[in-house]
């Protein structure tokens, strides 16, 4: 698939977009929760510098234009260059896959050419022992949880001030990935498979490198099994060849990290928060460092709306709390043991840091007014703040222009003002009459041509369409006996003739006309049909005349011919007696 982005900034893009797809309709904008889509003539690309791979854009565009980077090719390559290639699949993979699913995803994975098939949950039971030592060691401020790669992703980029109070543990996935190094050797080749789209950009960080080789997504995961034609009915029954904790198989649902760590269970402790979805995480960690805020020890959020069970990259038709029950009954049915890995805390340890944004930041009142007035927005109270462009606030869109983010024309009610300032322009310009009528045929609008053609003012909006002309072809669209009539009708009391188009706009119950004035044209044709009956009226007398005229020539040079066919009989007849005169007795040749 080609995907027509902008300039990549030389990073490898996780998140593009798919030219032909993409309309201007600021869908992704509007759910983008940064506001890291830049708008370039009229489509939308994703910023990488500014995105936290929330991948909410991706679910909610409606012409799916936006694309996710797929590495299926690079997982198909490291399995046939590796002797030991093993896979670690996150815990919400039972919300995905059915019953009898759970029990043939291994077997199906090992014929994908997989060497060891592991559960991330193992990483998970060691993230929680470790937020939980560092609970205890009441370090006197209060805990975020970072296991979820987008909220790290929006800490380090939004709120910088909050770095310090991010649990400096890494997330399961890197704490897998180092347990299964440790045990199988550094030469295995470790692939995630997770419903995380930010778990993709996790692995490239530049401190975790050589742990994690690829990362694909569930959705990716099916369409590789659809590539190798594996069905999973097919497949036999087998099991992982390693078992977590079973507790630390709630780790994809809200709580699943307090419950994995025994911090609290009965989810009402005050200084205890699991909290999903954007905005109750941003309301959440807000005020954590504020005298007003929460005595809060612990926040553990999940930026997916009910947790990792609702990622970007899971494509089930089930229903949310159907797939949660799916990972509560998985991980109460299924034997757990004991992890061996050892927790040592340096090991795992995670260093986060601020990632700039760079933009223009000196942004004045000045430039802001400026913006604001090309789209008519010259006092406070043109200020719709509608949010139709994507942004909160026509401020919000104007300093967004000014960063480069956002195009002056996304003002959706200003550009329709405009279009309705042209067309009322074009109607009023037009040399065609035009009238609109209610649906009681009552004038409510007419232009200046249909005024001059049927000799009317203002004063005739608001009567019946009956007061100027026959209403019948109009009752006809009333009644819905047509929905469009085009005829051509005289007015003789007018001393005009139209060509009439009358449509109906359902809609706003309203009837229009539209009356071509082609009088000249009509009065051209009958001037023309009376030059063609004198042409041809004139061509029949002149035929006639050259009939005439041929028959006198006839009777004439019949005439003439008897009277010299006379003529020279006689000069024969005299010659040949003058030839009988010769004195020699011979014939006398004259």
């Amino acid at each position: 698939m080609q995907n027509g982005d902008e300039k990549n900034n030389g990073q490898n893009k996780i998140i593009s977009t798919n030219k032909a797809q993409c309309r201007d309709c600021y869908r992704c904008l509007r759910v983008c929760p940064v506001k890291a889509i830049k708008m370039v003539n009229g489509q939308a690309f994703v910023d990488p510098t500014r995105c936290i791979l929330c991948g909410t854009c991706v679910l909610e565009c409606p012409q799916k234009a936006k694309v996710i980077r797929n590495d299926i090719g690079k997982a198909i390559d490291i399995i046939k260059n590796s002797e030991l290639a093993a896979v670690s699949i996150a815990p919400s993979f039972v919300a995905v896959f059915k019953d009898w699913q759970q029990k043939r995803i291994c077997s199906a994975l090992r014929k994908l050419g997989f060497k060891h098939i592991s559960e991330t949950a193992i990483g998970a039971d060691i993230v929680a022992k470790l937020t939980a030592h560092e609970s205890n060691a009441n370090l006197g401020k209060p805990i975020i949880c970072s296991a979820c790669p987008a909220v790290v992703n929006y800490i380090e980029k939004y709120t910088p001030e909050l770095i310090p109070n991010l649990a400096q543990i890494v997330s399961p996935m890197i704490a897998h990935a180092k347990y299964l190094k440790e045990k199988l050797g550094k030469q295995a080749k470790i692939i995630f498979i997770g419903p995380c789209i930010a778990k993709k950009s996790e692995a490239e960080r530049p401190e975790y490198k050589g742990l994690i080789d690829a990362v694909l997504t569930f959705n990716e995961l099916n369409e590789w099994l659809k590539i190798e034609q594996i069905n999973l009915s097919e497949c036999e029954e087998s099991s992982f060849d390693d078992f977590p904790k079973a507790v630390a198989r709630y780790f994809p649902l809200i709580g699943g990290l307090i419950k994995t760590a025994s911090l609290d269970t009965n989810g009402l402790a005050p200084d205890i928060i699991s909290v999903s979805g954007f905005e109750d995480i941003k309301s959440a960690i807000l005020n954590l460092n504020t005298e007003k805020g929460a005595k809060i020890e612990i926040i553990e959020p999940l930026f997916c709306h009910q947790g990792c069970i609702n990622g970007p990259a899971i494509s089930v038709d089930t229903n949310l709390f159907e797939r949660r029950k799916e990972v509560i009954d998985f991980a109460n049915e299924q034997t757990g043991k004991k992890s061996l890995a050892k927790v040592d805390s340096e090991n795992f340890k995670a260093d986060y840091k601020h990632f700039k944004i760079e933009e223009k930041k000196d942004i004045t009142e000045e430039e802001i007014q400026k913006v604001l007035a090309l789209t008519g927005k010259l006092n406070p109270e043109d200020e719709l703040n509608c949010g139709a462009c994507g942004y909160n606030s026509c401020r919000d869109k104007a300093v967004a222009v000014i960063k480069g983010m956002a195009e002056v024309e996304m003002c959706i009610p200003y550009m329709r003002m405009l279009a309705e300032r042209r067309t009322d322009k074009i109607i009023e310009t037009s040399p065609n009459g035009i009238v609109i009528l209610d649906d009681r045929l009552n004038i409510i609008s007419m232009n200046a041509a249909f005024k001059k053609m049927f000799l009317c003012t203002e004063v005739v909006i608001g009567k019946k369409i009956s007061y100027l002309i026959d209403p019948s072809n109009f009752e006809k669209l009333a009644t819905g006996e047509s929905t469009q009539i085009e005829i051509v009708e005289k007015y003789s009391n007018y001393n005009i003739v139209c060509h009439e188009i009358l449509y109906t706009m359902p809609e706003e119950k309203q009837y229009v006309g539209i009356f071509i004035n082609i009088t000249n044209l009509e009065k051209s044709q009958e001037e023309l049909e009376n030059i063609r009956q004198k042409t041809v009226q004139q061509a029949r007398e002149l035929l006639e005349h050259q009939i005439n005229m041929a028959q006198q020539m006839a009777k004439l040079l019949g005439e003439n011919t008897a009277r010299g066919e006379e003529l020279v009989t006689n000069l024969m007849k005299i010659s040949d007696e003058d030839s009988e005169k010769n004195d020699d007795g011979r014939k006398k040749i004259i």
